[in-house]
């Protein structure tokens, strides 16, 4: 497996090695020493799965209380998945990495703690797969807008389909200091 830098440090693309046949194809989609051969030295006790249909946005999650990395791939369809950078006194503040996860590429994104995370679907339908380096926790749950003009994500749709949570979370200018992550080299 390739693990590659993103600007957003901390933040990675895996790719896997991949062997196709006339059966169909093979490929690892976890192995804990190559994360940790990265620098990644993350426990991960939970895995979510979500489907979405077409112009689906999900995001900008995070937990503050019980932060989670994340490691995310598509099942099914596709995405474009962004991870922004949080962190208060972080040199990349307000910065996001996107980049398109497809179950054709098999590409995997990893998100450290401290950054909020959103996708947004591109498919009919998608089947997001993804790692959580510690138990969701609902009153935990926190966001940011997400087309938060201070972030300026280049999402794919004009007029992306929320849940009622995410219609209603502030932008990070709007957040109270003591609601963001910390940001330790």
């Amino acid at each position: 497996m390739e693990i590659v830098e993103t600007p957003l440090a901390g933040v990675y693309v895996l790719k896997p090695r991949v062997f196709e046949d006339t059966r169909g194809f093979f490929f690892e989609s976890f192995k804990q020493d190559n994360l940790e051969s990265a620098g990644i030295r993350e426990r991960f006790v939970q895995d979510n799965q979500s489907r979405s249909l077409r112009n689906v946005l999900r995001g900008l999650h995070f937990q503050l209380q019980r932060p989670q990395a994340k490691l995310c791939r598509v099942l099914s369809g596709q995405v474009f998945d962004v991870a922004v950078d949080i962190r208060r006194g972080s040199p990349s503040f307000a910065q996001w990495f996107g980049i398109e996860l497809t179950a054709e590429n098999k590409l995997q994104l990893y998100i450290p703690r401290g950054f909020a995370h959103g996708f947004s679907v591109r498919s009919e339908s998608t089947d997001f797969f993804y790692k959580c380096s510690d138990y969701f926790d609902a009153a935990d749950d926190q966001g940011v807008l997400w087309n938060d003009p201070e972030i300026g994500i280049a999402w794919d749709i004009r007029t992306p389909i929320l849940s009622a949570k995410d219609q209603n979370r502030l932008p990070l200018s709007q957040l109270t200091v003591e609601a963001l992550p910390v940001y330790s080299p």
